[in-house]
């Protein structure tokens, strides 16, 4: 198994925001969590204008291919 070192800022808030994606995810299935929901964390974050985890998703998605994150 190989290990991996996330050490730079820049690799550190990438994971950051596929972990967000994650529970993203989760929460656009009907899975919830304590503290914000990811919805509201994307939306501050990002500025994205959506109502549901659902529709949040793929716009998401599209902002992590626009800085390289996602393939």
């Amino acid at each position: 198994m190989e290990t991996i070192i996330l050490d730079t800022p820049a690799q550190i808030n990438a994971f950051r925001l596929l972990a967000l994606r994650g529970a993203l995810k989760m929460e656009s299935v009907g899975m919830k969590r304590r503290g914000p929901s990811a919805l509201t964390l994307v939306k501050k974050e990002t500025g994205i204008k959506a109502r549901t985890a659902k529709d949040a998703l793929p716009l998401f998605e599209a902002h992590l291919r626009g800085l390289g994150i996602l393939a």
